[in-house]
């Protein structure tokens, strides 16, 4: 077996593991990759969350017991912030994570926290492809590359390095109590058809939210909060227009009339 380089390397600069531990590095690095293309905003700033389990997915060569001592030395440290109170769910205590760039001297050598951008789209519509793109080569300069497969163009391999697939179905899953897969290859297959069509993470995320918001307590409706409803073709665009002060819709005995997926799937 070939043992070089096959496969994505990971990149740390030497400065930073000297001064807060290789196994602390890394994972600052790859909490920094995540955090310039995270949609999660809370209190004005960017998040990243994770479970030791998913951190473990990403570092396999680490046991999760080593992940939870590095990810306490950089909070001791205060290199990183956590919180588990942005979950949704009480017994969740997935953590969210997010730099101090202050002290890791990011400001003070003239870069913005890119935690403090904000990528909320402006308008219930597709977005600008021009406008989603925020990582500007100046962001990128004081900490090291983030870890990919080939860094030439960060927003046209996001899908494939941070897996939104997953992103989105987990956060349907939290939000509507379900429990779908985004392995599944034909969930799969439409959330990129639609991000394809330029929509992003939290376009996906207000449709859930709105649509848990009218569907979740109607029994009749609870069943469509599922993948192959929510980002059909013909539907999500709709969906993503509706305000969220719209009240639930009404139903007959008759059953829904909206919906039907008698021709099967519709990218």
């Amino acid at each position: 077996m070939n043992l070089l380089i096959n496969e994505p390397p990971l990149q740390v600069l030497p400065s930073l593991a000297a001064k807060v531990g290789l196994n602390e590095a890394i994972i600052l690095q790859q909490l920094h990759f995540k955090t310039l293309i995270s949609a999660h905003i809370h209190d004005g700033h960017k998040w990243v969350f994770n479970s030791y389990q998913q951190w473990q997915n990403e570092f396999p060569f680490w046991s999760e017991k080593t992940i939870k001592r590095a990810i306490r030395k950089l909070e001791d440290d205060g290199y990183i912030f956590s919180t588990d109170e942005f979950n949704k769910y009480k017994i969740d205590k997935t953590k969210w994570y997010r730099l101090n760039y202050t002290k890791l001297g990011y400001l003070t050598m003239g870069q913005h926290d890119p935690s403090n951008e904000t990528k909320c789209p402006d308008t219930w519509g597709q977005s600008d492809p021009t406008h989603e793109d925020k990582l500007t080569p100046s962001s990128r300069d004081t900490l090291t590359p983030p870890i990919t497969k080939d860094i030439k163009s960060i927003k046209n391999n996001i899908v494939e390095q941070l897996d939104i697939a997953h992103e989105i179905i987990k956060y349907l899953n939290q939000t509507a109590q379900k429990n779908f897969k985004a392995s599944t290859a034909a969930t799969k297959r439409l959330i990129n058809a639609r991000l394809a069509e330029g929509y992003t993470l939290e376009h996906f995320k207000c449709v859930i939210d709105t649509k848990v918001k009218q569907w979740l307590h109607n029994p009749e409706m609870n069943k469509y909060l599922r993948p192959d409803t929510l980002f059909n073709a013909t539907k999500f665009e709709g969906y993503l227009n509706e305000t969220q002060s719209m009240q639930p819709i009404q139903h007959n005995s008759s059953g829904p009339l909206d919906l039907d997926f008698s021709k099967g799937e519709d990218l």
